[in-house]
């Protein structure tokens, strides 16, 4: 992929060595020339000085031939105006808007511009780390309607198998974490100590899949 990113700040200049990292091209934009720094000495993408909602700026960075766009500047404005030039001008279908007012992060959310409301984001997870489990979700989509939530395995249920948590929950599980690596479970794939469930839940049935997780399995 090229990606093109606008502002070159903390989130941005870590955004740009990582894409890097992961062998995609990537052009950063920043109105100062000083804000580069933060690239460091190995950065081999495009460095363009400029406002980045400015059409000319944008073709320097390579929008045309770009497959992602994402404006992480410090001014909510900017990053709005970037993202619909980007996305309504050029047609870049992968657009990331930063947006500090989370209000507004959700109006434009709902008009098709994913965003990363920064303020929400920081609180929530902060939330997560102070209520018990189960009442925060690590992600809810759009509508409300499904969640997905991490819980690290009760030692009732070790030895158990993944279909059978998921019957009597009503969750799925996604993936699970163990041994610090990721695996997609089958229905007969054994749980294990330590294991970490991320489970997908329908918001409604969330209270009941918890209480049956804590509880441990029932008797076949």
């Amino acid at each position: 992929m090229h990606v093109v990113i606008m502002g070159c700040g903390r989130v941005g200049s870590t955004l740009a060595r990582s894409l890097e990292d992961r062998d995609h091209t990537v052009a950063v934009i920043d109105s100062d020339p000083d804000a580069f720094r933060r690239l460091g000495p190995w950065f081999n993408g495009d460095k363009v000085t400029g406002v980045g909602f400015d059409q000319k700026v944008l073709t320097k960075a390579g929008i045309t031939r770009a497959d992602a766009f994402a404006a992480v500047s410090s001014g909510d404005n900017s990053n709005i105006i970037a993202a619909r030039v980007a996305r309504e001008t050029f047609g870049i279908e992968q657009v990331v808007a930063r947006i500090y007012d989370p209000g507004r992060a959700e109006v434009y959310q709902r008009l098709g511009i994913t965003t990363v409301a920064t303020v929400k984001w920081t609180a929530d997870q902060v939330l997560r780390r102070l209520l018990p489990v189960g009442a925060e979700p690590d992600f809810r989509d759009p509508s409300g309607t499904i969640r997905v939530d991490h819980v690290v395995t009760p030692a009732s249920w070790v030895g158990s198998r993944a279909g059978q948590l998921q019957e009597q929950s009503g969750a799925r599980i996604a993936w699970i974490d163990r041994l610090g690596e990721g695996m997609l479970p089958t229905r007969d794939s054994v749980i294990q100590e330590g294991d970490v469930l991320h489970l997908v839940i329908l918001e409604k049935y969330a209270g009941h899949a918890h209480r049956v997780v804590a509880r441990g399995p029932e008797k076949d």
